[in-house]
């Protein structure tokens, strides 16, 4: 197999899109597909056709014109890009209601991403199992986190407490946040914390949502 070189600078923009990319060019393959045209894909993926070429040029020639891409190939590439082959361990905070539906469920669709371990401060949730993943105490995290060498993690923990959470997990290790609370944290460059606020998600889906149905009444 051939070794991609990685491109340190693709944009932000650019890697948020490429696990969409992954998973319609993955879905192609399993449909026995093998060639695909960047508007065809565009199709599929609703990014604009100039979009995918644009960010598929940051990773060498992946196509041609005229002839689209090899499905396999961009895989491969991707493959290596995303690193789909090694198996991330993620621990998770926060043993709430959001917090056992992410354990139960576990990334299901994908075999390369399981949470291990998940954090509690209330006792009377620790020390059992939920979906097969043990329930800690948060004080025994660094412990668990530094044993597991596990660099990536999950914060279900509401606002008024996730810098308290995030900052034990900088301390016992952890470099990449994924924070459900939509208060922003303070943390050092090095760290990377991406943030989910649903309730922001689902009033801009409700805003563009209304505005299509009155554009539509009104035509």
């Amino acid at each position: 197999m051939e070794k991609v070189e990685k491109n340190k600078n693709v944009p932000k923009a650019t890697a948020k899109r490429l696990p969409l990319y992954y998973r319609y060019l993955k879905s192609l393959e399993e449909s026995g597909i093998h060639r695909i045209k960047s508007k065809d894909f565009s199709t599929l993926t609703q990014v604009p056709s100039t979009t995918i070429r644009r960010d598929f040029s940051h990773f060498g020639e992946l196509g041609r014109s005229g002839y689209g891409y090899e499905v396999g190939h961009v895989l491969n590439v991707f493959d290596q890009i995303l690193n789909v082959n090694r198996v991330t361990k993620v621990a998770l905070v926060g043993v709430g209601n959001l917090g056992r539906a992410l354990m139960s469920n576990n990334f299901r669709r994908d075999d390369n991403l399981k949470i291990t371990c998940g954090f509690e401060t209330n006792e009377e949730l620790c020390n059992q199992k939920i979906g097969g993943i043990p329930v800690y105490h948060i004080s025994q995290m660094e412990e668990i986190i530094q044993h597991e060498s596990i660099t990536t993690a999950i914060s279900t923990v509401p606002s008024q407490h996730s810098q308290e959470a995030i900052n034990q997990l900088v301390a016992a290790g952890v470099t990449a946040v994924l924070n459900f609370a939509p208060g922003r944290v303070k943390v050092s460059n090095e760290i990377d914390v991406r943030y989910i606020d649903l309730t922001t998600e689902l009033l801009t889906l409700i805003y563009f949502n209304e505005k299509i149905r009155k554009q539509t009444q009104l035509s």
